[in-house]
């Protein structure tokens, strides 16, 4: 448990910074927002062509995989959210809000510098893989779903081509599509080109998990003790539930790629939860959301990391 405790309390001490930096004065929010476009412009897209450029292509198109975490992020968001709409009887447009918050991660802010501290560099590969199914599937059905319902006319097809036109110039994308170009023409990257990828990749993980602290500190925490509670239990318990009941359907995923899905889907969800929230006036339910579930995920981040090293997934990790 020491080891595992070595592995989160370095994340949540920088999140506690940034917190705290915030809180004191030392940053203010625009600081906070200009890091952030910074990680998610420059620092992470580096990391991640990098990653995808030096590999083959035969090793990061893993569809089983990505099969797996869509499927089990789908009955994640399926399940709260049905839950939400006929059991809690909330509004369809809540409903879909609070599907999202318990099934998208903070795979990249969050998920990645635990993942890379417990598998290794693979660890930016297979993160890399999580992105495309949230970018690129999960996000573009939950927006379209939330705007149809959010403006009434807006049709379901015409808002999901919309979503997938702005992604499309998302830097994030653009990285992942240019490694995996990369990867299958087999192109060698000039060294100064690499030297200054690896200058700008080293940055992420320390700016990112500073960035989600500030990011909570001012983040309004009110009332919908119940919503909130939902979302919570979707995000650290239901999601990675799910994601390993997929697992179990779609045979053949090597253990490493098992063990990082799992990760990825017990972290809290994506920090910019509460700007699709205020969207649709549910800006101050999804800021309590982010704020408990963070809070909350030390202790259960910790715990499927020990269900991991249980079940053997992290031998390598010396988590075993």
């Amino acid at each position: 448990m020491l080891d595992i405790l070595a592995i989160t309390t370095p994340v949540f001490i920088l999140i506690g910074a940034g917190f705290g930096a915030v809180r004191a004065g030392l940053f203010s929010s625009a600081d906070i927002r200009a890091m952030g476009r910074f990680v998610i412009q420059f620092a992470l897209p580096a990391m991640l062509f990098k990653t995808l450029s030096q590999r083959s292509i035969g090793e990061i198109m893993n569809l089983r995989f990505l099969l797996a975490y869509l499927l089990g992020s789908l009955l994640a968001c399926a399940a709260v959210a049905l839950f939400a709409r006929y059991a809690a009887r909330r509004a369809p447009l809540t409903a879909v809000l609070i599907g999202m918050g318990g099934s998208m991660s903070n795979s990249l802010f969050l998920g990645l510098p635990i993942a890379l501290q417990v598998v290794g560099p693979v660890a930016s590969v297979i993160v890399a893989l999580v992105v495309m199914v949230e970018n690129l599937m999960m996000l573009p059905l939950l927006l379209a779903a939330a705007e149809s319902l959010g403006k009434p006319g807006a049709g379901l097809l015409p808002a999901l081509l919309r979503i997938f036109e702005r992604l499309l110039k998302n830097p994030l994308v653009i990285a992942i599509s240019a490694g995996f170009l990369a990867s299958l023409l087999e192109l060698t990257i000039p060294a100064p080109a690499v030297k200054a990828i690896d200058l700008l990749s080293v940055t992420s993980a320390g700016v990112a998990l500073f960035v989600v602290g500030g990011n909570l500190a001012r983040a309004p925490v009110g009332g919908m003790l119940g919503d909130v509670g939902l979302i919570v239990f979707a995000k650290l318990v239901l999601h990675p539930a799910a994601v390993v009941l997929a697992l179990l359907f779609v045979p053949g995923i090597e253990p490493a790629y098992q063990a990082v899905a799992v990760l990825i889907a017990c972290v809290p969800m994506m920090s910019i939860y509460p700007i699709f929230g205020q969207q649709y006036g549910q800006e101050n339910l999804c800021s309590a959301a982010l704020v408990v579930t963070t809070v909350v995920s030390f202790a259960s981040i910790t715990l499927w990391i020990w269900a991991l090293g249980r079940a053997g997934l992290l031998v390598g990790a010396g988590l075993g």
